[in-house]
């Protein structure tokens, strides 16, 4: 037993009169061990090139000690285009992982059980087709969707607000989303078929009670939709997740995560009568800050990015990404993502910082923090639901605006030298150790669209044909498309064939200017 387990004999978790950790409504954390029952996940992003070289990086992470797989996908797949689309010319392979077909999603997941491993997926737009890609692969190996276990990001709402990367228009996009969640309720009961996601948020520019505030607010609009389709709360309520920046200031940081935590459980059980304790409870992935990032001294990154780690798990966090070192250039190299595993391994086993639930519970600072976050984003909630809920703020442009006015003052800091980014506005070097990067080979795109005029010419084009109809079908009646996304992901349609016809239904979406 650790020499800090105990404090003059009593546990030290129990010293405070706050409620425990694992007690209503969770401050200190939403188990009463936390990470002394079981560590977090550790769970680092991942994809590139193609899914040939992204299944041997995830091979090789799950040999490093990695305990979770996170997918990132290229920027075509993640806009609903094939790999052989015009538009996605030089951007194959470039972001993360190309992923236009199931034999694309097989070759990801090739020796990799989906039974023994939790994966999330970083997709939004198309989240339901890469889903059912995903599920189709477990059928393959004979896994029972029942067992499987991960996360789907699938939060279309912070696109229209911070990422950008949305086909649809609001209402027919959060209409895919609510039929995920109702299939996910009643097919996957070990899968979170959202992720509520601040991090892209803050990545925009948002103070932390802005991504505290808007992510919230994102997250009950889902649950209002879905309570509108006529599920009950505490039957989708308990897998929904959510996913957080952490950013440099590192006791703002934890303080945010104690704040959602109230929040989310305050407003489950008293705005919507959520009976299930699981319903309150908030799970959450954390992600360093990419945009904390810098070019300038990149080894200054491997500091940054233990710190807010370090936040992240002194915050109560489910699940953690480390970023690597270089990605302020390019996607990690090998050398550098095992470096940002380590950290995690390092924060884990060396530190004792797991030795008791909540190391930093009864901080006064901490707790005066809490409260400033709590109230910050509260008001902001309130004035979100007094616009009629957060679509009618997006088509506003309200937390579109706040963010840039944020990210505008942030910058200006910087320029000012009022804040001290160090080897940037601070402490700079004439001239910059070079990094060993990872570089895309521009054949695997060519290889990518081989690959897809190949599956066009053996494929049953006439199952396509019918599939691809009667998407379009279930989709202009009303109907949950889950089923139809299934059987044409089966039949091999592509990504960019299945999202052509939900585009013809439903029409895109272009964003107005924010004034």
């Amino acid at each position: 037993m650790s020499r800090f387990r105990t404090l003059g004999g009593l546990p030290l978790e129990n010293h405070y009169g706050e409620p425990a950790p694992g007690e209503f409504p969770y401050v200190r954390g939403i188990h009463p061990g936390m990470y002394r029952d079981r560590l977090w996940t550790m769970r680092q992003f991942s994809g590139f090139a193609s899914p040939e070289e992204t299944n041997e990086r995830y091979l090789y992470l799950l040999k490093q000690g990695q305990t979770g797989l996170s997918v990132a996908f290229d920027l075509p797949t993640l806009m609903g285009y094939d790999s052989d689309d015009g538009i996605a010319l030089g951007e194959v392979g470039k972001c993360g992982v190309p992923v236009s077909s199931l034999e694309d999603m097989e070759t990801v997941f090739r020796g990799i059980r989906l039974d023994e491993v939790s994966v999330s997926m970083t997709i939004n737009s198309p989240a339901n087709i890469l889903w059912a890609m995903y599920l189709a692969v477990a059928e393959q190996q004979g896994v029972p969707w029942a067992a499987v276990q991960g996360t789907l990001q699938n939060d279309i709402l912070k696109e229209y607000i911070a990422q950008k990367e949305f086909i649809y228009p609001p209402r027919p996009s959060m209409k895919l989303v609510t039929d995920v969640i109702e299939y996910s309720a009643r097919h996957t009961p070990k899968y979170n078929p959202v992720s509520v996601s601040g991090y892209h948020i803050r990545e925009a520019g948002s103070t932390a009670a802005q991504e505290l505030a808007f992510t919230l607010r994102d997250g009950l609009e889902y649950v209002d939709w879905a309570l509108e389709r006529g599920l009950a709360v505490d039957e989708f309520a308990p897998r929904l997740s959510f996913f957080f920046n952490v950013h440099n200031d590192f006791f703002e940081e934890i303080a945010k995560y104690r704040a959602a935590r109230v929040l989310w459980a305050e407003t489950m059980r008293g705005r919507y009568g959520a009976r299930e304790e699981r319903s309150w409870k908030l799970r959450f992935h954390t992600q360093t800050a990419g945009c904390s990032l810098t070019w300038q001294q990149p080894y200054n990154n491997v500091v940054r990015t233990a710190i807010q780690a370090l936040a992240g798990v002194l915050g109560g966090t489910q699940s953690l990404h480390t970023n690597s070192l270089d990605e302020a250039y390019a996607l990690p190299g090998e050398e550098a993502v095992t470096l940002a595993l380590r950290t995690q391994q390092i924060i884990a086993h060396e530190s004792n910082v797991t030795a008791v639930a909540d190391p930093l519970g009864g901080s006064h600072f901490v707790e005066e923090l809490t409260r400033r976050l709590k109230e910050e984003a509260g008001a902001y909630i309130a004035r979100i639901d007094a616009m009629g809920g957060m679509i009618p703020a997006i088509e506003r442009g309200f937390p579109q605006a706040e963010i840039a006015s944020a990210s505008y003052r942030y910058q200006r800091e910087i320029e000012s030298g009022e804040r001290i980014i160090v080897g940037v506005n601070g402490y700079a070097q004439a001239e910059e150790r070079p990094l060993e990067l990872l570089r895309i080979d521009e054949a695997a795109g060519e290889r990518q669209v081989a690959k897809l005029a190949r599956l066009r010419r053996e494929r049953a084009n006439g199952r396509v044909r019918a599939a691809l109809d009667e998407l379009k079908r279930a989709a202009d009646e009303g109907r949950n498309t889950m089923p139809e996304v299934l059987e044409a992901v089966k039949a091999y349609a592509t990504v960019g064939e299945i999202c052509g016809g939900l585009r013809e239904v439903y029409g895109s979406w272009t964003e107005t200017a924010v004034l």
